[in-house]
């Protein structure tokens, strides 16, 4: 049977179908023509017990009961045929089981004891019919009836005696067969028809799935992202919902692709800068040591200063990509509940030692959310990078904790407006920032950090100049109960 069933996962579709739906088809047909088979054999039984009870019984009761009794005495002669059984088979019978066959009686029926017990009356119903076979081997139709008690020739009470009368079942039997050939001819057209119908509608129903299989195959070939899949519009079936989700999938695998091409282009591009000037103080440095002509030690102080910063620089953006390259996976088994007050204090302390000669007040509320810890203390101090890289020499910057929102100002020349469409976007930078330290990426990763927690956050222009920074986190004042 496994292995039946292993062969049967094995085959394509649309043969699994055509002979699933056969088997339906079978076993309904099947079913059918039993019930059919039967419910004719039944209705041919009962003719057949009607006739012989025709023979048997009616108005002339009383002159086969005499004629039973003159065969009974004269059991050992034969008698003459007049009255009894329209069946080809006919014998008296006493309760003991004494037979007597009618002179031209085709044969002896084998008593059984079912007979015997109608005899004797022990039935309360005096008629039994079945199916039994004769001496000579010929199946027949049987019907035993009592008829009456007897009496001696002294005139004592004599044995009960009945009747058995039979006829053979050929034709009955010819006939049903006549019926099964018939049954089992149009079966197994239908079964066949309906293997032929299952392979068709198999067929029909799997045409976009075969158009589905020649894309996934196309795209698998030739890593074409741009193929797209024809669904209309008001089809709701499987086979649609599967398309639907095929065409969903290559376009987010396209603007993947889009977006991991523009990221490396990105980063190439940021990265050339830092690595050309490296190379050009580098290279100056070297060829000082070759020529034997030392660089003044002011410049050479400038020259060390440079490369520390351009590697700064890169060191930051490496880790910037590296943030940018986690997986969702390994972001989420990071998650935690997180002090949010905690979390802007420690990037408070960074932002205070990069920025000494600028004023930060503070105003903290408890607040508590879900969250990666590292990323979510990493997206606030970018927010605080930006605002004491743009602040003025001895400016002032506001950080406000409250209800779960964290606002961040400061009273620098502030954005543009036609920038801050723009200011999430990887690797952007303002045109008046490019002479900066930076890699584009902090706000970018902010944006990231902060959707992935549920919240959102927002760049705009403060009343009264500067720019103001917006992060809402759900969560709740308190930490929520540790579950066991």
């Amino acid at each position: 049977m496994r292995k039946v069933l292993r062969r049967f996962q094995t085959l394509p579709i649309r043969a699994r179908l055509s002979l699933l739906v056969a088997a339906a088809v079978a076993f309904a047909v099947a079913a059918v023509s039993v019930t059919c088979w039967f419910i004719v054999q039944g209705k041919l039984y009962d003719q057949l017990d009607e006739d012989l009870q025709q023979g048997i019984g009616g108005p002339a009761q009383l002159k086969q009961i005499d004629q039973a009794q003159s065969a009974l005495d004269n059991c050992s002669k034969t008698p003459q045929r007049t009255l009894f059984s329209r069946g080809d088979y006919t014998q008296v019978v006493t309760e003991s089981g004494k037979v007597c066959v009618v002179n031209d009686s085709a044969g002896t029926i084998k008593v059984t004891q079912a007979d015997k017990n109608v005899i004797a009356k022990a039935e309360p119903n005096h008629v039994y019919f079945r199916n039994g076979t004769a001496e000579d081997g010929t199946g027949v139709r049987v019907m035993t009836r009592y008829l009456s008690g007897t009496t001696t020739p002294t005139g004592q009470a004599g044995p009960d005696i009945g009747i058995i009368v039979a006829v053979p079942l050929k034709g009955t039997q010819n006939t049903l067969n006549d019926l099964s050939l018939v049954l089992l001819l149009v079966s197994g057209i239908g079964v066949l028809g309906a293997g032929a119908a299952g392979l068709a509608v198999a067929r029909a129903g799997l045409r976009p799935v075969d158009k589905l299989t020649e894309a996934v195959e196309h795209v698998a070939r030739t890593e074409d992202l741009s193929v797209r899949i024809p669904v209309e519009d008001d089809a709701e079936d499987e086979v649609a919902r599967l398309s639907r989700s095929f065409n969903s999938m290559t376009s987010s695998l396209a603007s993947s692709r889009e977006l991991q091409q523009q990221l490396i282009a990105d980063a190439g591009h940021e990265l050339r800068t830092p690595l050309t000037s490296l190379r050009t103080n580098i290279e100056l440095l070297t060829r000082s040591e070759e020529t034997g002509r030392p660089i003044p030690e002011a410049d050479r102080k400038a020259l060390l200063a440079s490369v520390k910063a351009q590697m700064t620089e890169l060191a930051a953006l490496i880790g910037d990509l590296q943030e940018l390259s986690r997986s969702e996976g390994q972001r989420g088994e990071r998650v935690q509940v997180v002090s949010l007050e905690d979390t802007v204090e420690s990037a408070l302390r960074r932002a205070r030692l990069r920025g000494p000669e600028l004023t930060i007040n503070a105003h903290l509320e408890p607040w508590f959310s879900r969250a990666e810890p590292a990323a979510l203390e990493r997206a606030v101090v970018n927010i605080l990078d930006n605002a004491v890289k743009f602040s003025p020499d001895g400016g002032t910057i506001d950080v406000r904790l409250e209800g779960g929102v964290l606002t961040v100002r400061d009273h620098g020349p502030g954005i543009p407006a036609d920038e801050l469409p723009h200011v999430f976007d990887r690797f952007w930078r303002s045109p008046s920032a490019r002479a900066l330290p930076g890699s584009g990426l902090g706000l970018s990763i902010v944006a990231r950090t902060v959707e992935q927690a549920g919240g959102q956050v927002t760049l705009g222009h403060a009343d009264g100049g500067g720019t103001i920074a917006t992060v809402r986190l759900p969560g709740a004042p308190t930490p929520p109960p540790e579950t066991p």
